[in-house]
């Protein structure tokens, strides 16, 4: 019997030895987007799934899982198999925002993640409907200033980017303007085209095309100096001194996915965002492409965590 308990031994181990060497990846992979299509997330991500695509030879399929500000998607991708065959696009909201604004979160971003790599980051664009009577950011804090709680602005949800860049906004401009949530950057922009509300701050990719059709109006980019891809529209910053407001998207992993599948698809979207191909579209979208080891990501993640923590007590904004 000894014999046959050894020969079949060997057999397990060199099975268990083929499906480990098996080459990652075999099947289609899921991006989670946890925003509805539309919106400044999707926009990137759909490229870079598309470049991963090319890469692997294997479809990197987008699956937009809006909702709950970005919790439903990010739990999702929390709770999924550390396989790599689950990835989540992530950005300050869903991974540095939410921690700091619900106390019952279903996922903790630091460790139920493994970070891959930073993508980008970029400035915003604070827009108007045309309807309101403000051509820059000295109008809008005139108006509101006199309109103290009448204004209104959209964001993609509670503790987004749009929404804490127009709560620093309110904060250094003192001027009092109605939040109203939305579940994602695409309903609030349609919304506020349609004059339901009158301003919101947006990824200049999502925003720039109704300014260029005069559906909105630019007031102002949310960075400290003015962006490359509309350098006619002044930054905040001119007019309100120290304003400075940035974002970023990158993608993780579920904590446990195999670190070889983590530094395998890290070389290959570092190579697609240093692309010169990529450069040029991401600046077209008013992003700079950054190109970062797994651990320059985590890193800077931690680092996040703390800056929304400190910007949500400024902005007197309590957590849930």
């Amino acid at each position: 019997m000894r014999p046959l308990y050894n020969a079949l031994m060997f057999l397990m181990l060199f099975a268990a030895m083929e499906t480990h060497a098996q080459p990652y990846p075999t099947r289609p992979i899921r991006l989670i987007v946890p925003y509805p299509p539309g919106g400044g997330t999707d926009i990137v991500s759909r490229p870079i799934a598309q470049k991963l695509t090319d890469a692997f030879g294997q479809q990197f399929v987008v699956d937009n899982r809006g909702g709950a500000n970005a919790i439903i998607g990010t739990e999702l991708a929390a709770k999924a198999s550390p396989d790599g065959y689950t990835l989540l696009f992530a950005l300050p909201a869903n991974i540095a925002v939410n921690p700091n604004l619900y106390r019952d979160l279903p996922y903790n971003p630091v460790r139920d993640f493994a970070p891959i790599a930073q993508i980008n980051t970029f400035a915003m664009l604070l827009v108007s409907h045309p309807s309101l009577p403000v051509n820059s950011v000295s109008d809008l804090i005139q108006l509101a200033r006199s309109r103290p709680g009448k204004l209104n602005f959209a964001s993609s949800g509670e503790g987004s980017g749009p929404h804490l860049s127009m709560e620093l906004f309110k904060s250094m401009a003192k001027v009092d303007i109605t939040h109203v949530p939305y579940k994602g950057g695409g309903p609030a922009a349609n919304d506020l085209v349609g004059g339901q509300v009158q301003l919101m701050t947006g990824t200049l990719m999502s925003t720039l095309p109704f300014v260029k059709a005069n559906r909105l109006k630019a007031l102002g980019v949310t960075s400290s100096r003015r962006s490359q891809v509309a350098p006619d529209i002044p930054a905040i910053g001119e007019t309100i001194s120290g304003y400075d407001f940035s974002n970023w998207h990158g993608i993780l992993a579920p904590r446990g996915t195999p670190l070889s599948i983590i530094d395998h698809l890290n070389t290959e979207i570092r190579k697609i965002t240093s692309s010169r191909e990529m450069r040029d579209r991401l600046a077209s979208l008013g992003a700079e492409p950054v190109s970062g080891t797994p651990d320059e990501f985590a890193h800077m993640i931690k680092s996040e965590i703390v800056k929304y923590q400190r910007l949500l007590i400024a902005a007197g904004i309590r957590r849930e």
